[in-house]
């Protein structure tokens, strides 16, 4: 299991495949850079940045899904821990990030769905539902993605989100993190501090 959680009564979590960016995300929305280990999969523990005086933090959990060089075991057991975290924590997190490679996540998703699988992504959306997690989408990587517009109606078909993506803009948030643009997730993230009358959070996603 997990250890070490700050005793923070609201939360932000970040959760998704491994190598999709979460951490530069992290970076963008805290200032701060985390250590993520060489390759994926090295990274088991959550990485948290916290404020002790609003009780707030933003939580990194490890990368899920197939990692090379990863075994099955390994894989499963990080996978099992997440889901227990966010059970656990569930009434403290105020959003749940599903982040996406948004160039790959479609083909990712498509090919599990044909094998017979529910895929990862898929399975993590309707699970942070299940827990009364209201689930945000940050689709990351857009600078390669030719064309924005259809590759986010092909994820919100995925997700069971009706298209067009538009009527979906306070859970599906396209960023480029490593180029700093996250002005969408941040303002899905402001909707929903507002939404739990947490407004004094406000000031950590200007």
């Amino acid at each position: 299991m997990f250890e070490d959680r700050p005793d923070r009564d609201a939360e932000v979590v970040l959760v998704g495949r491994s190598n999709v960016g979460k951490s530069t995300l992290m970076r963008e929305l805290t200032g701060h850079d985390f250590s993520t280990g060489g390759k994926p999969g090295v990274t088991r523990q959550p990485n948290h940045f916290d404020w002790a005086s609003e009780g707030f933090m933003f939580t990194d959990l490890p990368g899920f899904g197939f990692m090379s060089g990863v075994e099955e075991e390994h894989r499963e057991a990080i996978k099992t821990n997440i889901v227990h975290y966010l059970e656990d924590n569930a009434d403290s997190i105020l959003a749940g990030v599903v982040v996406m490679d948004g160039k790959a996540a479609v083909d990712i998703i498509d090919r599990h769905a044909e094998r017979g699988n529910i895929p990862h992504d898929v399975e993590m959306f309707g699970f942070l539902e299940d827990v009364g997690v209201e689930p945000i989408v940050a689709v990351n990587k857009t600078d390669k993605i030719d064309d924005l517009d259809e590759r986010l109606d092909e994820i919100c078909d995925r997700l069971g989100l009706y298209p067009p993506w538009q009527q979906w803009s306070d859970r599906i948030a396209p960023t480029c993190a490593k180029r700093g643009d996250i002005e969408a997730l941040e303002e899905c993230l402001r909707t929903r501090f507002h939404e739990h009358n947490r407004d004094d959070l406000l000031k950590f996603v200007a």
